[in-house]
This record gives structure tokens, sequence and C-alpha cells, in this order.
């Protein structure tokens, strides 16, 4: 795993598949999506480098179900007691209560998840003990006020997160950036492609400067213009 620094308080956690992200106010932290299976240990111990402990960790925010966002939850929860979010929707799959939908692929994106399939860690992951639920439009308490936006088409639960003090952008697959010429685009495996683009326009809408994906580099500057152009050519 490769442990970026984007912002002062914001470092990018880089996983063979995927990503996740690590705010901090001051001694406390906020994991948003918690990598493949098998990563709690991992980022654990990247949070031990960066000077803290996992148990600074105070939540760990989910932005949808799938395995390569909530792998690690369970097992890093269990290391760090951070209270584990999802939206309402995503918590009985991400409990292991009900199965999640399987995402429905444009023909072009099987190549893309098929390769992808190719570096997840194989197994099951141990669901977190509790999931605690969010809702559109609550507000939670790191960076100075995280919006939540629900954000359905990717999943039906997807949530973005919204800091409007620091302008930053937490989009989980709602939006992504290409693995092959860092274009912004949106979001592939859907479930509903027209209402991801109807979230995708709703995300445009903010202020966000900086605005951070579940796959690809994060946008550092501009980044509403860029999500702008986006929407203006889907």
């Amino acid at each position: 795993m490769d442990v970026i620094e984007l912002l002062p308080r914001l470092h990018m956690l880089r996983f063979p598949v995927g990503q996740a992200y690590l705010w901090r106010d001051d001694d406390a932290l906020t994991l948003v999506d918690a990598g493949v299976l098998g990563a709690g240990r991992t980022i654990a111990d990247a949070i031990t480098s960066l000077g803290h402990t996992a148990g600074d960790v105070r939540r760990i925010v989910l932005t949808h179900f799938h395995e390569d966002h909530v792998g690690g939850a369970g097992e890093f929860a269990a290391l760090s007691g951070a209270e584990v979010l999802a939206h309402r929707l995503e918590a009985p799959v991400i409990r292991g209560e009900l199965p999640g939908p399987p995402p429905r692929f444009e023909d072009w994106e099987l190549p893309i998840h098929a390769e992808a399939v190719k570096r997840l860690p194989t197994g099951e992951p141990v669901p977190p003990a509790s999931v605690s639920t969010v809702s559109g439009g609550d507000v939670l308490d790191f960076g100075g006020g995280a919006q939540v936006v629900h954000v359905p088409g990717h999943t039906d639960g997807s949530i973005a997160l919204f800091l409007p003090a620091e302008g930053v952008l937490f989009t989980g697959d709602t939006v992504a950036a290409s693995p092959v010429d860092g274009t912004v685009i949106p979001g592939v495996g859907n479930l509903d492609l027209p209402q991801l683009l109807d979230s995708l326009g709703r995300l445009a809408e903010l202020d966000a400067d900086v605005m951070c994906f579940g796959h690809g580099d994060p946008v550092i500057g501009g980044a509403a213009t860029v999500l702008r152009q986006v929407v203006d050519t889907h």
C-alpha cells in the first residue's frame, strides 16, 4: 500500500485495487473507506508511520458496500475501536445480513472489472461488529462539518462526503479518474447509470476544490470546474 500526502490534513492510502483516505483534525482521525480484504493491519501500520495510533481514528465512513471499499473495515474497527458509518441502505450488506446487488457492466467495462478482480485478495471479509447509519443531509463531526450527500446510481446507498470549510469532496465511486490518462469520468460498474449521472450533476453544484475518488488520481485544485465539464459531456 502507498501512503500519499495530498494536503497537510489529508492522506491517500492506495491499495492494489482502489484507495481510502485519512483525514486529520488535530489528534482525531477519520478514515473514508477501508480498502480491500486484509487491509486493516496495513492501515494501522500506515497510521503509526504518520505519528498516530489506530486508536486515534474516531470513525470509518464507508461510501458503499463493494469489497474494495469495505474489505478492511471489520478488521480495522476491531483494532481501533472506531465507529463504522454507512448509508442505511448499505448497512445490512456491510453487516453481512443481505447480499449486495451485482453491478451492471457496460461491454467496455468488462475488461476493467476482470483485471481488477485478478488483483483483489480472495476470501471473505469479517463484517464490522456494528454499523451506524447515516442519511443524505447529515453532518459528521470532522473536517469542520462533513456533509453526507446521498448519491445513488453506483449502488442504491452510495454516499459522498463534502467538507465545505476545506473544499474537499470524497466521491466514492460516483466519479473516477481513468487509469490510462487521468481523465475524470463517471464511475463504472453501476446499478443505474442514468441515476448515477443525476447524482454526479448534484456533486457538480458543490464548490469543491479537491476531489478524491475511489479509483484514480485525485484532483487537487479546481475540482468543481472539472466536474462540471464531465456533466456537460454526458
